[in-house]
Parts: C-alpha cells; sequence; structure tokens
C-alpha cells in the first residue's frame, strides 16, 4: 500500500529539517546523502523520493528556515511580523546579534552558517538565501520610519551589519574580539534605526 501524501510531506519534512541541521554544522561538503537519512532514521533509497539530488535538499534547507525555525526564533523573540514599528526592529537586532543566536549553531540562521557554501551553489540556493536576507531588510525597512525616503538603505546597512556582524563572529569562537563585532554592530544598526 503507497503512503498517504500526508506521510509523504511528513517524511520530507523531516528530511529538510535534518538536512538543515546537519548543513549549518558541517556545511555542504562536509554533509552527505547518507549522513541525511541516516540521522532522520530513514533508508538511502528513500531520499530519491523527495529530491532530485542533495544541492535540491540544500535549497529547500535553506528555504525552509524562514517560516520553521525561523518563525520559531522570531516568536522566541518577541518579532511580531504584523506589527511593524521600531521595537520589532530592536528585537530583531537584539536577538539576531545575541550570544545565545551565535552559539546555537544547530539553529543559527543560514545567512551566517552557510554564506561560503552558498556563494559556490547553485542559482535555486542562492535564491533561497536571498529571500532570507529580504525578508529580514523587510522587516527593517517597514519598521523604520522612512526619513527622507532612506528607510531601505539604512534597512540595508542594518542587514549586512547582522550578517556581517555574526559571520566574523562566528570565525572566531570564545574569543573577546567575537564579542566586541558582536556588540559593535549592534550599536552600529541600533543607531540607524
Amino acid at each position: 500500500m503507497p503512503y498517504s501524501t500526508e506521510h509523504k510531506q511528513k517524511t520530507r519534512a523531516k528530511i529538510v529539517e535534518t538536512a538543515r541541521i546537519l548543513f549549518n554544522i558541517h556545511g555542504f561538503q562536509g554533509v552527505t546523502i547518507d549522513m541525511i537519512m541516516k540521522e532522520a532514521g530513514l533508508t538511502r533509497g528513500g531520499f530519491y523520493n523527495h529530491f532530485q539530488n542533495k544541492e535540491a535538499l540544500y535549497s529547500a534547507a535553506v528555504h525552509s528556515f524562514l517560516m520553521g525555525r525561523g518563525a520559531e526564533w522570531r516568536d522566541e523573540a518577541g518579532i511580531d511580523p504584523t506589527r511593524l514599528c521600531p521595537e520589532m526592529a530592536q528585537h530583531m537586532l537584539d536577538s539576531y546579534l545575541s550570544n545565545k543566536h551565535l552559539g546555537d549553531i544547530e539553529n543559527q540562521c543560514p545567512m551566517i552558517a552557510l554564506p561560503s557554501d552558498v556563494a559556490r551553489a547553485s542559482p535555486d540556493v542562492q535564491n533561497a538565501y536571498q529571500e532570507l536576507l529580504s525578508a529580514m531588510v523587510w522587516l527593517f525597512e517597514n519598521s523604520l520610519e522612512d526619513e527622507n525616503g532612506a528607510a531601505r538603505q539604512r534597512a540595508l546597512a542594518m542587514a549586512a551589519l547582522c550578517v556581517g556582524g555574526m559571520v566574523l563572529a562566528r570565525t572566531l569562537p570564545d574569543s573577546a574580539l567575537a564579542d566586541e563585532i558582536r556588540e559593535a554592530a549592534h550599536l552600529t544598526a541600533s543607531q540607524l534605526q
């Protein structure tokens, strides 16, 4: 008897979430299909019922963050995308540039965990990554006062400070310099509001 559509969707979601975590920890090259399927408790043969190849799964894993773990993270941070105001932008800055976010490798935003891999990935993966960045910019832009039509530029700068600050901090684990970078990025981004 064939599996139900619901079972297939749940299995696919399990593969995507497992892959997202493994990609965050090991990067694209450091993860194999066998690793993903074993960690998900599934057989390798089942992989091809859901994805054409590892690159397609990579794209799905990056794309899934926004409405999956990313949505949970926004809720935990008190970010309400339906109530855009400077307070929401500040919540985003506080949470994104936090030591807690930096230390949570498994659940980190792919923009922090995977930038080098994404730069060498397919257009589908790069488009998924761009969706994440666009969502962050949108939240900032629509939460800021639009003084002299500069809200978009300020939002872009804030997003660059968030992602760039965290990427640099991640490369310097347990370092005082990493803390200084995060704090400087936070302070500068907060001043752009």
